[in-house]
């Protein structure tokens, strides 16, 4: 390995999961090696899916103008999560002559083999081999200074509030799953009779792919003492702030960031089911949008290792104690019920084990 710092690029874009994700295992890199880390912000045209089908080597599915430049010198170590930064990720090894390292979180659509390092998780399927890592949840970061700071500034905000505080963590369609305005509503209505069963008051919060008006719905329908943020309406995000001082937690189920960092508290956890139950997907409206059909698809047409099961990271979670399902009864006869058991130190340690898993990388070079 050189003398000089390694050089990491973190390829980002508009998924804040996947973000998250990849500046974690940066940082915590960073905590066991001399590197140089960058940011490339990646901007996707809307065709990107073409591109990946095809599993080419391009560029071709990008805004290059909008996007962070992407020139020599080349990175030693690139870190991607998802679909769309895939082909730049490769293209930048391609340019580099094969040197640069390319490490991929979840599930590439490209073949495994393509990728140094895979640090993936149970909701993706794939095989025990030498190149793939494998963990109970996404990855993220704690950063205890962020979080104090957070926790300060938030809480003469809602210090009028009754406690317990009901932080709900809300996502949005992701794969199959669609939040439309009839689940905003459902979600509004067993929020409220949980905060009603204990005498607390909800902090909301939605995120930037969250429908508008679902979370509308959701508002509506909120009977409670209460606090709302919406991304849309200010920048001035709580998201930090509700981690640190709530003290229970709903979160939408196919975000499986928000679960993670959830979890990671050890406080309580109600699952928000954002499914459509036993109906045939056919018989749905919104089953017939763009990504869940293309969601579908790549499930029928692509390889076996392109399945995604998110339930299999749902149930372990309420398989282990560590969450319930929201549900009409859990709020009605599971809120005294033994605190949920604690993610301990799971977390941290599964993202001590990846981030030696690319020191290791970087020290064969």
């Amino acid at each position: 390995m050189p003398d000089n710092p390694s050089t990491v690029w973190c390829l980002l874009g508009k998924k804040a999961g996947d973000n998250t994700q990849v500046r974690a295992l940066a940082t915590a890199l960073g905590a066991l090696l001399d590197v140089v880390i960058e940011e490339k912000h990646i901007v996707a045209r809307p065709w990107e899916l073409l591109t990946h089908l095809a599993l080419q080597v391009t560029l071709a599915g990008i805004d290059t103008a909008e996007s962070s430049p992407l020139a020599a010198p080349w990175p030693d170590l690139v870190i991607t999560a998802g679909r769309r930064n895939e082909p730049v990720a490769r293209w930048i090894q391609q340019q580099a002559g094969g040197t640069t390292r390319l490490v991929h979180l979840g599930r590439p659509w490209a073949p495994l083999d393509c990728w140094d390092l895979i640090v993936t998780t149970p909701q993706y399927f794939l095989p025990q081999q030498a190149n793939i890592l494998h963990n109970t949840l996404p990855l993220h970061s704690v950063q205890p200074e962020q979080r104090a700071a957070a926790a300060a500034h938030w809480q003469p905000r809602w210090q009028h509030l009754p406690r317990p505080w009901i932080a709900v963590l809300v996502g949005g369609d992701s794969g199959r799953y669609v939040l439309t305005p009839g689940k905003g509503a459902r979600l509004g209505v067993l929020a409220s009779q949980l905060a009603g069963a204990s005498g607390g008051s909800l902090l909301v919060t939605d995120s930037p792919r969250t429908p508008a008006d679902a979370v509308s719905a959701l508002q509506a329908h909120v009977a409670a003492p209460h606090f709302v943020h919406r991304c849309a309406q200010t920048q001035d995000n709580p998201y930090q702030g509700m981690l640190a001082l709530a003290d229970v937690f709903i979160v939408t189920g196919e975000s499986m960031s928000m679960l993670a960092e959830a979890a990671d508290t050890g406080r309580g956890l109600f699952i928000f089911d954002p499914g459509d139950g036993a109906t045939p997907w056919w018989q749905l409206p919104h089953a017939w949008r763009y990504k869940p059909l293309s969601f579908r698809a790549a499930m029928a047409f692509g390889p076996q290792r392109m399945r995604r099961d998110i339930g299999r990271i749902q149930g372990a979670l309420v398989a282990s104690g560590r969450a319930r399902w929201l549900e009409e009864k859990s709020v009605l006869h599971d809120w005294e019920a033994a605190p949920m058991a604690s993610a301990g130190n799971d977390a941290a340690a599964e993202l001590t084990r990846s981030a030696v898993a690319l020191r290791q990388l970087l020290i064969q070079r």
